[in-house]
């Protein structure tokens, strides 16, 4: 195992997207119009090992569907090795095929899985099985000792509610997989040991498309955490979806030299005055959540 360095700043998590890459064409995402790729295993042991001294906790998405990548195996077996302690973010449409690995991986820590997923598609096929398929996992991954949460928009009312309240069925299918009661969080509900269901409201992503607001704006983006794109970019947040804010390359350089870069230092110090100095920031509609 390799251990973290001394001395330098940490993050609370970094996201590293090994593909930016989907199977699905949510409503709610925005995609990206970059060049689709996966990083490979040789690309991933060099982003790790640079990564490492810095955080212990591994996103591996940005973008993309992380259980499409042929390697993921691989991937795993890496991050183990540098001590990583990784989180999956997925749709679950390809657990049936991936989810014993996530449950026997020890390096895997917590498996997200957005439901609100069938919501945006046609092509998760029937929602009963869709459900079925992540309840058999979620179960699966809590015997297995790791944490899963299922995510649902449900906090906005009738505009998350779908065809036929969406969100009411797929509580109905969750109260049968899991009698009640649950014990109700802040920000979540738990279903059953090391399983919870996360809600959230909906959000505007950044985009430069997006009308541009001028007010106080703080985020916790080079403050928790960064990302680095597929290619290698890093950006400073996880919704950076189309690397507009690039502030330097993984490929070249440090973490460390892209962090202390001036634009980084900018944004950085903007936000500990309230303020947003990029133009993607001040059209990003998450920011709106720690005013």
């Amino acid at each position: 195992m390799i251990e973290s360095g001394r001395g330098m700043r940490q993050l609370k998590k970094v996201y590293l997207e090994i593909t930016n890459v989907c199977n699905l064409n949510c409503s709610f995402c925005p995609g990206t119009q970059r060049p689709a790729g996966f990083l490979s295993a040789g690309e991933f042991r060099y982003f790790g090992e640079k990564l490492r001294p810095y955080t212990k906790y591994l996103y591996l998405h940005l973008m993309g569907e992380p259980l499409l990548h042929p390697n993921l195996e691989e991937l795993l077996a890496i991050s183990e090795e540098f001590g990583f302690r990784v989180m999956i973010t997925t749709n679950g449409t390809l657990l049936k095929e991936r989810g014993e690995l996530l449950c026997v991986s020890p390096v895997v820590e917590k498996v997200s899985i957005s439901l609100h997923s069938f919501e945006g598609n046609e092509d998760c096929g029937e929602l009963e099985h869709y459900l079925d398929t992540c309840i058999r996992f979620a179960q699966e991954s809590s015997r297995a000792g790791k944490r899963c949460a299922l995510r649902l928009w449900n906090l906005d009312g009738e505009d998350t509610q779908g065809v036929n309240d969406l969100n009411g069925m797929i509580l109905k299918a969750l109260g049968q997989a899991f009698p009640t009661p649950w014990r109700e969080g802040r920000r979540g509900t738990t279903l059953a040991p090391n399983l919870f269901l996360e809600w959230g409201e909906r959000f505007n992503w950044p985009d430069m498309s997006a009308p541009e607001e001028d007010k106080p704006s703080f985020c916790y983006g080079l403050r928790d955490q960064v990302g680095v794109l597929w290619d290698g970019t890093v950006v400073p947040c996880c919704l950076d979806h189309e690397g507009d804010i690039p502030l330097g390359s993984l490929r070249e350089q440090t973490l460390e030299e892209i962090l202390d870069s001036p634009r980084a230092k900018a944004i950085y110090n903007g936000f500990s005055q309230r303020k947003a100095r990029e133009t993607l920031c001040r059209r990003c509609g998450f920011s709106k959540r720690f005013d």
